[in-house]
Order: structure tokens, then C-alpha cells, then sequence
């Protein structure tokens, strides 16, 4: 179905539950699905969605999924306040305004990429294959963490296995035919790798 209301109204309403419903998946649901609460991917992923079916034009899916990700980040500290006791202050410490300025980054290119991908252009096949390719790319930074102190092989790699399988998955719901999902999985590629470089350079290694 459509999203046909309004960004003021969407966006932030989405980017509450989002945050909200992701520390609820995080408490709650066991490793290794449980770590894709704490998957800045995941988020990626859904601020693609949010406008890959809406009816925003593309700067408004931009803007759109930049308010829907910065919205998430004190919604997710309000969880952890009312669920477990945490303190306020993290819904406005320097760590939640780190996360914000990285939800700027986040929902830009990946609104702008859930809009273009809905529209036909030469420009169609690079952007739908970006949720592949950020999950892609953080299972890559998951297996250079093997050998890493306190890391655990078998929890690693059925991690990595759900974020493949992540992967695999959005890609036969957003692309229509076998033919193009074989090209956006080839278009995946390059972009996992870039993904993978800016993922380490932003300090998730």
C-alpha cells in the first residue's frame, strides 16, 4: 500500500515507533536476530522503505527520511528510560546527537534512494540495490571482526547468515522480476564495498 500522507505527519510518527520498536526487538528478541535492533543497516534499510512506498517526490522522501531517522534516536532512549530505568539524559546526550547527525547522512541517501527507486531511469537499478548492499556491507565488517577479543565464531557467523539473509530477502520485495534482481544484485557489489570502507571509516569496525 501507498503512503500517501502528509511527511510532517509520517515521518515523525514512523520515526517514533522505529525507535521505540527497536529497543523493545533489542530487550527482547534473542541473538543473533536480536542484533539487528542494534544494526545501523536495519535503519538504513527502513528509511529506504518509508519512501520507496510514498508518494513523496524526491525531495520531500529526503527530508522525509531524515526527520523519520533522527526522530528514532531519542525515541529509542525514551524506551530504554521507561522500559529498564535508564537515565533521561541520554535523549539529549552527545552520543544521541552523534547518532542524529549520522540519521542526517542515513536518511538522505537512503530516502533519496528509495524515491529514485520507484521511478523509472538508468538511475533505477543502483538505488535498489542499496539495501542489499548495506547489509551486505555490514556482514563484511562482522567477519573482519572474527579473531577479534571476546568475539565468539559461532554467534558471529549466525549473524552474519540473518544479514545475508536480510539481504536476500528485501531484495525479492522491492524488485519485481528475477531478471532486474540479478542485476541489482550485481549492482550490490560495488556498492557493498563502498558501504563496507564508509562504515569503517565512521568507526563501526
Amino acid at each position: 500500500m501507498k503512503i500517501s500522507h502528509g511527511v510532517g505527519t509520517t515521518a515523525p510518527v514512523a520515526g517514533f515507533l522505529l525507535g521505540f520498536l527497536d529497543f523493545v526487538w533489542i530487550k527482547y528478541v534473542p541473538f543473533p536476530f536480536g542484533g539487528l535492533g542494534n544494526s545501523i543497516a536495519v535503519w538504513a534499510v527502513a528509511a529506504f522503505l518509508l519512501t520507496f512506498h510514498s508518494r513523496w517526490s524526491l525531495p520531500r522522501a529526503t527530508v522525509g527520511a531524515v526527520v523519520f531517522l533522527v526522530v528514532a534516536v531519542p525515541s529509542y532512549y525514551v524506551a530504554a528510560a521507561l522500559i529498564q530505568n535508564d537515565d533521561w539524559a541520554n535523549v539529549y546526550s552527545s552520543y544521541s546527537l552523534l547518532w542524529m547527525s549520522l540519521g542526517v547522512v542515513a536518511g538522505a541517501v537512503f530516502g533519496a534512494g528509495g524515491g529514485i527507486a520507484r521511478t523509472p531511469s538508468r538511475r533505477r537499478i543502483p538505488a535498489l540495490a542499496l539495501p542489499a548492499a548495506v547489509l551486505f556491507a555490514e556482514a563484511v565488517l562482522q567477519l573482519f571482526r572474527i579473531g577479534d577479543p571476546g568475539v565468539v565464531l559461532s554467534e558471529t557467523l549466525g549473524y552474519v547468515g540473518v544479514l545475508v539473509a536480510a539481504a536476500l530477502g528485501i531484495t525479492l520485495v522491492v524488485v519485481p522480476a528475477w531478471r532486474v534482481r540479478a542485476q541489482v544484485l550485481a549492482c550490490a557489489v560495488p556498492l557493498t564495498a563502498a558501504g563496507g570502507v564508509l562504515l569503517f571509516a565512521s568507526g563501526f569496525r
